[in-house]
């Protein structure tokens, strides 16, 4: 949002009554509206008079399918349509790498569904961006849980060989890819990726993450049959089991894709996991 005032555009926030993070945002020069994207009857009025809407308002772990749904499909659906009634000119959606293979997680096939509904409407010009990983200091959901994960045990168990190869995205390169979207013509109807400028395996990255702070630990391979039967022996056994198929999926999946459009049409550019890493724990520490 400070890289749209900086730009001159006059913005308008939508987020949940009672968000705790509100208070970060209250020294700009911005508008803020609450409201739930699950429930229509809130959203009255909040596009009105708007140009361009963001839609990032998603849920990714979750272990109640309808919540997941609720959220990233149902909540589109809200929110689009609310931006057609307001003529709104340009969706920009923001959706997942995960939509590319959808059979690996209820969030995955969710966020498919949620872009079907923004390319099969033909009343507002959309676009659709598709991060990978996304990581930055104290951000980026799934990366901070892998590295917490990776600082809570003294003998690391890793699912598989952790040879999947990964492309993390470091935020800062989301935020100037999204807006150069703003306004741009080229971007209508077209999805487009938004991934690191360098592909590492999980294995390594794991490594990356732990000797950025100056850690060094064994790892011990598990193989992914076995992951997969301890995940359904949890699934049968515990109400929220903190190990499941999602987190096998995710760790063992390979994310290989070029963003040879992103780079086309936006000149995106993106810096590469070794030397994003670095910037994310040298602000946490300060």
């Amino acid at each position: 949002m400070r890289g749209l005032l900086n730009k001159g555009r006059k913005v308008r926030i939508l987020t949940l009554p009672g968000d705790p993070n509100i208070s970060d945002i209250k020294d700009l020069n911005c508008e803020i509206v609450y409201g739930d994207i699950t429930d229509y009857d809130s959203l009255k009025g909040v596009c009105e008079g708007i140009k361009t809407v963001y839609h990032m308002a998603a849920k990714i772990i979750s272990n109640i399918k309808e919540e997941i749904w609720q959220i990233n499909v149902a909540g589109t659906e809200n929110i689009l349509d609310c931006a057609m009634k307001a003529k709104v000119k340009h969706f920009i959606y923001i959706s997942s790498i995960a939509a590319d293979w959808p059979q690996g997680s209820d969030y995955a096939k969710s966020k498919v569904a949620a872009e079907k509904l923004v390319k099969s409407q033909k009343k507002i010009e959309y676009t659709i961006i598709r991060p990978t990983l996304i990581y930055s200091s104290g951000g980026g959901q799934e990366f901070m849980m892998f590295a917490e994960y990776l600082r809570k045990y003294p003998i690391i168990p890793f699912i598989g060989r952790g040879d999947a190869i990964k492309n993390p995205v470091f935020v800062d390169d989301i935020v100037k890819g999204l807006l150069s979207v703003l306004d741009n013509r080229k971007t209508y109807n077209k999805t487009y990726v938004f991934n690191g400028g360098e592909e590492i395996s999980i294995c390594n990255l794991a490594r990356l993450i732990l000797r950025s702070q100056g850690i060094s630990k064994p790892f011990i391979f598990i193989p992914v049959p076995l992951c997969k039967l301890i995940a359904y022996i949890m699934a049968k056994t515990m109400k929220n089991p903190p190990f499941n198929k999602y987190t096998i999926s995710r760790i063992t999946h390979n994310i290989i894709f070029k963003n040879i459009e992103s780079r086309k049409d936006l000149a995106y550019d993106p810096i590469g996991i070794s030397e994003g890493i670095v910037n994310v724990f040298s602000r946490s520490e300060k």
